[in-house]
């Protein structure tokens, strides 16, 4: 409720919109509303809206009251500010979340069952051949042909799909595709022959397209594009290439990292520790050679993966010259990293989650500074810079360092709903290094975020055990999810930047799933994270599936 009081309105501006105090807990609003309500209704509209099965009229009399509305006691709504004041506030109904309070088993998204039209049109009328199903499937309504792309889990009717989407070269037997037909493009480059684009990018997402037909279709090196191969990391099975990507969304460009056509992963559970160390090397590597050449600091020999020996002694040299102040300014001094796994198209057209098109990483370096030709240069934006400055609001706020009292927080944390039963802990999984947990505020239901327990504000500043500890725990995140159900995850670091002095930065990383019935609306616009679940109850679903 609103107050006129002074000192309670001072004491919430010196709050700074976090939830996190500096004694280290949680501050939760709890919101347990009572009102009255005016009617100004002139007319009734009352009707019969239809019967019960014994004959029993059913009428819409409470939809017309006679007198003014009184709600004694609606649900209790749980406010609680982000930790990072930019990142909004999340509200948690009650009416929602208590019935999965301590039972653990409500939390998760249950796995969709086999989808195949043909064996339907079986059950339907056995004496359909091969060849009448698969032109029965081209006829279908583009919009129903995207659904099938999308849920079939039939490779047969994939493959016919994928042979309407495109055209594809097979081989003398005509069993396997052996490449893409292509036609002239706008440049003097041919491209591949695609006739319905959408199709294509849906079937290529199916895990269940056979993976010969992947390889071919979307997989193999060059076949999506001239984007240059300028790293590559092997270690066992583990095969991962490192694209450039020039004209980029992302200004000065950005690098994708790969798995390999060799090495297919499709889902999180596909992958091993290896994979994903592979995924993290390429980007470690790739921000300190490009910060080493600013520093003009001599890099290993071109045309070879560095070594994590190698790797490390060169993260050495770059603090040391950053640290002294050596060499010149860095124009590029802060790291852009995500994750995008999973991918969804509705029939309906709208895209619902990135492409992966087998799993994949992207990062780019940030600049300094951007020119304005009309006022000088403006400051970059990086996500990681809004911790920077919030972090120094609180400190002079508090004389606390925000970080030691979040990690305090999460460390004595209470239930959310008050009651002494049930779980308290929000730590999923923790070594030494890190911590893996559910978020007092989740930006998303099942929001999962990583910290370094170290005061470590960026990759340069990650050792070894460190990078390891990180990468361990991204491949933990991702699978849980997974196997809660969440199919789409957006993952993202937050991080300082690299020049930056004396900061109390740490590493955070966020994994926010996309979740059926919760899409984007006018709630998350205004950064009100709507929430079906308490967090302490989230994290033990995940510890459980973890085990």
């Amino acid at each position: 409720m609103a107050t006129n009081d002074p000192h309670a309105r001072h004491a919430a501006i010196s709050f700074l919109r976090t939830c996190v105090s500096p004694g280290g807990r949680f501050r939760v609003g709890i919101h347990e509303p009572f009102f009255d309500v005016d009617n100004l209704r002139e007319n009734d509209f009352t009707t019969c809206l239809g019967q019960l099965p014994g004959g029993t009229p059913v009428w819409n009399h409470a939809n017309f009251p006679g007198a003014d509305v009184r709600e004694p006691a609606a649900d209790t709504i749980y406010e609680i500010a982000n930790p990072l004041p930019f990142r909004g506030t999340t509200f948690i109904n009650s009416a929602w979340a208590d019935p999965k309070a301590g039972r653990t088993e409500k939390i998760g998204i249950p796995r969709p069952g086999p989808c195949s039209l043909s064996a339907s049109l079986d059950a339907w009328k056995n004496d359909l051949t091969a060849n009448d199903k698969i032109r029965l499937i081209k006829a279908l309504p583009h919009p129903l042909k995207i659904a099938l792309a999308q849920a079939s889990t039939d490779p047969e009717e994939l493959c016919a799909l994928a042979g309407h989407a495109c055209t594809l070269v097979f081989d003398k037997d005509c069993a396997s595709p052996e490449g893409m037909g292509f036609c002239p493009g706008h440049s003097a480059s041919p491209v591949p022959d695609i006739r319905f684009h959408d199709l294509f990018e849906v079937l290529v997402n199916n895990p269940h397209l056979p993976d010969v037909y992947k390889e071919a279709m979307v997989l193999r090196p060059g076949i999506q594009g001239n984007s240059e191969i300028v790293g590559e990391y092997t270690d066992g099975t583990t095969h991962v290439f490192e694209y450039l990507r020039r004209n980029s969304y992302i200004p000065w460009g950005h690098f994708a990292s790969n798995m390999a056509s060799d090495a297919i992963r499709y889902r999180a559970q596909e992958l091993g520790a290896a994979d994903i160390q592979g995924l993290r090397h390429l980007y470690y590597q790739r921000v300190y050679i490009r910060v080493a050449k600013q520093l003009g600091i001599g890099v290993p020999q071109k045309r070879s993966c560095m070594s994590k020996q190698a790797l490390e002694k060169l993260r050495l040299s770059l603090l040391t010259a950053l640290d002294r102040g050596r060499g010149p300014e860095l124009d590029f001094n802060g790291a852009l990293w995500g994750w995008n796994l999973g991918f969804g198209f509705a029939q309906s057209g709208h895209r619902l989650h990135a492409s992966h098109q087998m799993i994949h990483q992207q990062n780019a370096l940030v600049p300094r500074q951007v020119n304005d030709p009309d006022h000088g240069p403006l400051p970059a934006f990086a996500c990681g810079d809004l911790v920077s400055d919030f972090i120094r609001e609180y400190e002079t706020a508090h004389d606390k360092p925000f970080f030691d009292a979040y990690i305090a927080a999460i460390r004595n944390n209470c239930r959310t709903d008050g009651k002494n039963q049930g779980e308290n802990s929000l730590i999923i999984y923790e070594d030494k290094h890190i911590l893996l947990f559910a978020p007092k505020a989740q930006v998303c239901e099942w929001e999962m975020q990583l910290v370094t327990k170290k005061r470590i504000p960026h990759v340069l500043a990650a050792d070894t055990p460190t990078r390891n500890a990180l990468d361990l725990a991204m491949l933990k995140a991702a699978q849980v999810l997974e196997k809660l159900g969440a199919d789409m995850v957006t993952g993202m670091e937050l991080s300082g930047r690299f020049d930056e002095k004396k900061t109390g930065q740490h590493l955070i990383y966020s994994f926010i799933p996309r979740l059926p019935y919760a899409p984007a609306t006018f709630s998350e616009a205004q950064l009100r994270w709507i929430s079906g679940v308490y967090p302490e109850d989230f994290a033990h679903a995940c510890r459980r599936v973890l085990a």
